[in-house]
């Protein structure tokens, strides 16, 4: 079979999957960054450098496990997660050593003040700034997303026969908040000045999704990637996740739907507890991948064949289990959420530990029908 072709079919085995559709086996989709520069022996520092080392240590990577049907997102910059977290990171090579990986530093950038000042100049013009003087003030400007020399990265997965599904990332008025603040900030204005937060999430909302779903359909992407971490229902009470995640969420979700792509839900930590909410969603039209903190067996009781699931191979099986332990999990992840309706991967990340005989024996168990 040629390389178009085989491309095809794995997309095809997806969509199907997404649709509640008999597949002739369930998909293996593989999500990594980090990974790729240690199962590549590529050094972290030179692995971030450009667009064209990511994404070619990515390929490489893909290469040595030795399979899968997809790729989740086919390149990564740890500057772009600032335009989710709301906040700093530091590089290796730059702020940390070269071998280590980046890491989110949480801190107070925005203050309660930059409340009004979002609701004066609004969100665009106030996250430009936000970014530019806060962000990415002691940044290395060489390594920011909009200085880098763009790639077709599309093209380059799909020379090897591999489906990209996601482009660009879509958060929340939440997690935005909630990074630029920190979490015991952000928690506080929860509670002390909840309408002025309302009045500020309002104001960001219809700014996430719309323009990131349209770059990525006219791109050719069939996927925007739709994040949710301190949204979890485990992190705040009933009352507060009705008031300022649920209608935001809904909100960000329908309107990549209106785009004409299907959300993945990228739900870390806990949503146990609101699972059945999301019923509300059209049927056989989205993707929930699940991070292993969320019990997805429960999950599949309460959607059904409401929501493709995706998941959960859990990182420490990864690094510190062994291949028959990571087959079997594997195998009852596809014998009891599959074989319509599931998508083999990873709990979030493959962890940048993971050893590669274990993600071989993740591959290994969608491959067997």
């Amino acid at each position: 079979m040629d390389v178009a072709s085989i491309f095809e079919e794995r997309k095809t085995r997806i969509l199907r999957a997404v649709s509640f559709e008999r597949p002739d086996r369930v998909p293996v989709v593989l999500e990594y960054a980090g990974f790729a520069a240690l199962v590549t022996d590529t050094p972290m520092a030179e692995f971030v450098s450009t667009p064209a080392s990511v994404t070619q240590t990515m390929i490489e990577a893909f290469r040595r496990v030795g399979g899968g049907d997809a790729i989740n997102y086919g390149s990564f910059s740890p500057y772009g997660l600032s335009y989710s977290f709301g906040a700093k990171v530091r590089v290796p090579g730059i702020d940390l050593p070269p071998d280590e990986i980046w890491q989110v530093l949480e801190s107070e950038l925005m203050t309660r003040e930059d409340y009004d000042r979002i609701l004066d100049i609004g969100w665009k013009a106030f996250f430009q700034e936000f970014l530019s003087s806060r962000v990415f003030d002691d940044a290395e400007p060489g390594l920011l997303p909009e200085n880098q020399e763009g790639i077709d990265v599309l093209g380059l997965w799909a020379e090897q026969g591999v489906p990209v599904l996601s482009g660009g990332d879509v958060t929340s008025p939440f997690e935005l908040l909630c990074g630029g603040r920190s979490l015991e900030k952000f928690f506080m204005d929860l509670v002390e000045i909840p309408d002025k937060v309302v009045a500020v999430m309002d104001e960001i909302v219809p700014h996430l999704a719309r323009n990131t779903a349209e770059k990525n359909f006219e791109r050719g992407y069939p996927v925007a990637w739709v994040g949710g971490w301190r949204t979890a229902p485990s992190m705040i009470s009933s009352e507060m996740w009705e008031r300022f995640v649920w209608p935001y969420f809904r909100c960000i979700v329908n309107e990549v739907l209106d785009s004409g792509l299907i959300p993945l839900l990228h739900l870390d930590s806990n949503w146990k507890r609101e699972l059945g909410r999301f019923r509300e969603f059209p049927k056989g039209k989205i993707i929930m991948a699940l991070d292993g903190d969320t019990d997805i067996f429960r999950a599949k009781d309460i959607l059904g064949r409401h929501m493709c699931l995706m998941g959960d191979v859990p990182a420490s099986l990864f690094a510190f289990g062994s291949p028959e332990e990571v087959y079997n999990y594997s195998r009852r992840l596809i014998r009891e959420i599959g074989p319509e309706g599931f998508i083999l991967q990873s709990g979030c990340d493959i962890p940048a530990n993971a050893k590669i005989e274990n993600v071989q024996a993740m591959v290994a168990a969608a491959m067997e029908k």
